[in-house]
């Protein structure tokens, strides 16, 4: 999976961890949403409200359609940078969204002559070189890709950084991260940009393993599986967004981080989230547009 390496926890602790959420009060407590409310002038930032957004209906960007067909895809790499590592694995999974419904699926693995990151991904360098038809795996994933209105991924800054090299396509369909552009319920108190095992847990999705490419698109779609508004998700991440910073002073540092604003990422003595102008509009404290965002290009 995309981005830092997180402990993954015993698979009977997350049988636990299942069955103790709606009972244990402490746990709940514990999966509160940290995100920043919309406040009354003057009082101190509560904790247990997320910004109320206004809506979308009204707005032009409201007769936009959700997409009918997403391709959910994850990668599985080297390392974490294309410049000196390369991704070895693949997954896809066609979503059709108004039946909530897998299409057709696909996993394959690139040749590589090495793998530091085989401790995270469990993929030997020995096992992608043994034979195999990825090259058909490869053309099965391009026919999915070309089948999708979008693609969506966790992290999908991560994983789109290694499209457009080797023998990867490049691609031209709109992205959607389920880490940072969908703003998930609060009633499933999810922290800001959640992990695939929290938002799978928070779903009442088994999570029996992890950081296997597949497997991690499978937890997305049974996830989607049970969104009853989840067209209206997509929407959301769909409107245009920009780099903000928070304009914080030192004290109230806490409350860009509670909000989802992450520090030095990618603007160094920064706080700062990509937003669109509707929840820039929300957020309880004030806000700048980064002149130069890292991640538009």
């Amino acid at each position: 999976m995309s981005g830092p390496i997180e402990e993954q926890p015993s698979l009977w602790q997350q049988s636990d961890l299942l069955s103790l959420v709606p009972q244990a009060p402490e746990l709940a407590a514990d999966l509160e949403p940290k995100a920043a409310s919309k406040v009354d002038p003057g009082p101190a930032l509560k904790r247990d409200r997320r910004p109320q957004l206004p809506p979308l209906t009204g707005r032009s960007d409201a007769t936009r359609a959700a997409p009918t067909s997403l391709l959910i895809l994850d990668t599985e790499t080297t390392g974490l940078e294309p410049s000196s590592a390369q991704c070895i694995e693949v997954g896809a999974v066609l979503f059709h969204v108004p039946q909530r419904a897998v299409l057709s699926q696909v996993s394959f693995l690139l040749p590589a002559q090495a793998n530091p990151a085989e401790a995270v991904n469990g993929i030997a360098a020995a096992v992608t070189q043994l034979p195999q038809p990825w090259q058909a795996g490869l053309q099965h994933f391009e026919a999915l890709l070309a089948a999708a209105d979008a693609v969506l991924a966790h992290n999908a800054a991560f994983d789109a950084q290694w499209f457009g090299r080797g023998p990867l396509p490049q691609i031209h369909k709109p992205w959607i991260c389920s880490m940072d552009d969908i703003r998930w319920p609060a009633e499933r108190h999810l922290r800001p940009a959640p992990s695939v095992r929290d938002l799978a847990l928070a779903y009442g999705v088994p999570v029996w393993a992890a950081h296997r490419a597949l497997t991690d698109c499978i937890y997305l779609v049974q996830v989607f599986e049970r969104c009853t508004n989840l067209e209206e998700l997509l929407l959301a991440a769909l409107e245009p967004k920009l780099l903000f910073r928070a304009n914080l002073s030192y004290a109230e540092r806490h409350r860009a981080k509670e909000a989802g604003f992450r520090w030095n990422d990618p603007v160094r003595g920064a706080w700062t989230r990509r937003l669109s102008e509707r929840e820039a509009q929300a957020l309880p404290f004030p806000v700048q547009p980064v002149d130069a965002d890292p991640l538009a290009a």
